[in-house]
């Protein structure tokens, strides 16, 4: 008997439940202790990264950043942040903030999918560009470059893992539509 693919979602969320909030925040611990670079290093526990997480949630509410989610047979399963800004001058890109998904979860193409839809919450949002960082030493340009990004500079220590281990944080960009097109 064939395996039923999961069902994949990607959506917008502007408030987090009790029940979102631990998906995000068991998530965000997994993909840290995995060894994903989302602004830990591992090893880090729930308690580590719960003022983080409910730091980013107030700035959901606020309306200075979009949660975007990724929904796997109703359950989440990665998640990113689209950060907005408030300068009447940048209001036309945000950054892209957190990128993951659960490493059960990983090698489905649910990357792919997450990105997607950042990339369809931002042209709801009105949004042209993109811009993102990567930690140097994983290899995630490519992975980028495959959804349209082109590197336009990297910034060499500025991610201290460790003394003596410092990696280059690497800025990406991608335009989602051109100037002046009108918001969907």
């Amino acid at each position: 008997m064939p395996i039923a693919e999961p069902t994949a979602e990607v959506t917008a969320v502007d408030a987090v439940d009790p029940a979102l909030r631990r998906g995000l925040l068991t998530c965000w611990t997994d993909v840290t202790n995995a060894g994903g670079a989302v602004g830990f290093v591992p090893p880090v526990t729930e308690d580590d990264v719960a003022p983080v997480l409910d730091a980013l949630i107030e700035r959901v509410s606020q309306g200075r950043e979009r949660l975007v989610v990724l929904w796997v047979d109703g359950e989440p399963a990665g998640w990113a942040v689209l950060s907005l800004s408030v300068s009447p001058l940048r209001r036309h890109w945000a950054t892209v903030l957190r990128v993951q998904v659960h490493p059960a979860r990983q090698g489905q193409g649910l990357g792919r999918a997450l990105m997607t839809g950042v990339h369809d919450v931002a042209r709801d949002c009105g949004l042209e560009m993109l811009h993102l960082t990567v930690r140097g030493g994983y290899g995630l340009e490519g992975f980028y470059a495959g959804l349209g990004y082109r590197e336009f500079g990297r910034m060499p220590g500025a991610i201290r893992l460790a003394p003596g281990d410092d990696r280059e944080e690497v800025h990406l960009v991608v335009r989602l539509r051109d100037p002046g097109q009108p918001s969907c």
